[in-house]
This record gives C-alpha cells, sequence and structure tokens, in this order.
C-alpha cells in the first residue's frame, strides 16, 4: 500500500499537466458566435472585394479581432489591422483576393475575457461580383493591408509565458522526472522490506 501512495503524487501531477495543457489550446464558444460576416462563409465574391466585415456577439469593450487571411495555394493574403465599429463589428481591407478557396481565420475575446478562435471559408472568382462594403465599415478610415513579420510568440499561444512548444517539452521533462522519482522510490522500498520472520533460535 505504500508504494501506492508513493505513485499518486506523480500520477496526479500528470494529471493536472494533461488539463493545463488541453486548457491551453481549448476555445470559448460561448460567447462570441459570429452573426453576420461579409464575405459569408460558403458565399462566391470577385476578386475585387476590397474589406471583410465580421459581426460578433458581445466582445470585450476595448479588444480588437486578430484577423487573417490564408489564400488557395496556402499563401499568406495581407490583411489591414482591423477595427471595431459600434462595439461589435470589425472590419478591415484585404488585398485582391486570390481566385479560389480562401480561408479567414479570427481570433476574439469575450465580455468574460475568454478568447475564441476559429475560421470559415469563401469561394472566390473572376466572374463573380465583388462584395459590398458593409454600411458600417463604410464610414471607417481602414489603413492599407500588411502582411505580418514580427516573430514575437503570440500571447494566446504561449503557456505559463512560454512559447506552446517550449513549454511543452519543459512540463514534459518535469512529468517524466517526477514519475521516474516515483519509481525509484517504491523500488527502494521494496527492496528495504522484511521478506519474512526469523526462527527463533535455541
Amino acid at each position: 500500500m505504500r508504494g501506492l501512495r508513493l505513485l499518486r503524487a506523480p500520477a496526479a501531477l500528470l494529471g493536472c499537466l494533461g488539463v493545463l495543457l488541453l486548457s491551453g489550446g481549448t476555445p470559448a464558444y460561448a460567447h462570441t458566435a459570429l452573426k453576420d460576416a461579409t464575405p459569408a462563409p460558403g458565399s462566391t465574391v470577385g476578386t475585387g472585394t476590397s474589406v471583410v466585415e465580421l459581426t460578433f456577439a458581445q466582445l470585450q469593450p476595448g479588444t480588437t479581432p486578430k484577423v487573417s487571411l490564408i489564400g488557395p495555394t496556402g499563401t499568406v493574403v495581407p490583411v489591414g489591422p482591423p477595427v471595431v465599429a459600434d462595439g461589435s463589428v470589425t472590419c478591415a481591407a484585404v488585398s485582391p483576393l486570390q481566385t479560389g478557396v480562401n480561408t479567414l481565420t479570427y481570433t476574439v475575446t469575450a465580455t468574460d475575457g475568454d478568447t475564441q478562435t476559429n475560421a470559415f471559408q469563401y469561394q472566390v472568382t473572376d466572374s463573380a461580383r465583388a462584395a459590398t462594403t458593409p454600411t458600417a465599415c463604410k464610414g471607417l478610415t481602414l489603413a492599407a493591408p500588411v502582411t505580418a513579420t514580427s516573430t514575437d510568440p503570440d500571447p494566446d499561444d504561449t503557456i505559463l509565458g512560454l512559447g506552446r512548444t517550449t513549454a511543452l517539452v519543459v512540463l514534459m521533462a518535469v512529468a517524466v522526472t517526477v514519475v521516474g522519482g516515483g519509481l525509484v522510490a517504491v523500488r527502494r522500498t521494496r527492496g528495504t522490506r522484511p521478506t519474512g520472520r526469523r526462527r527463533a533460535t535455541g
């Protein structure tokens, strides 16, 4: 029974580490549903579309969603810095879209501070009409599209202040060390345990 008690601590630690790793990448689905978008998910628009618009529910005041766009060949389509209008509408300028399936990814912060990252796709063709700029975006001054060049880790993709990959390696090393120490302790305990009673002499 003593051996079981020694193994409980490493097992509990591994469980906590697993919860930590899983919670680090778990999106909060409850509060920031996408209510509307231009281009809309699954829609077909022309290459002349110059603005993307996303309407959310209950964005945290003072926060601005992150928006990125990937073209059909896997290349990054430059997107300008997003601007929030009316507290829930996000607008951003985009460079001329590439024909084919484009993938738009967004990250938002809910009123309770939780973040959510989701994506959707839409088709771009030369023959289709360009999407009309939404009314909420027309009165905004949108900066020209830019390509992100920063190599700094995204704060939303960190664990305990470390990059996700680095943190995973560190946590796994700690887990292996703790478990290994627990097994050694068990073996030592078993090795020193009496194997039987001595016979009485005389």
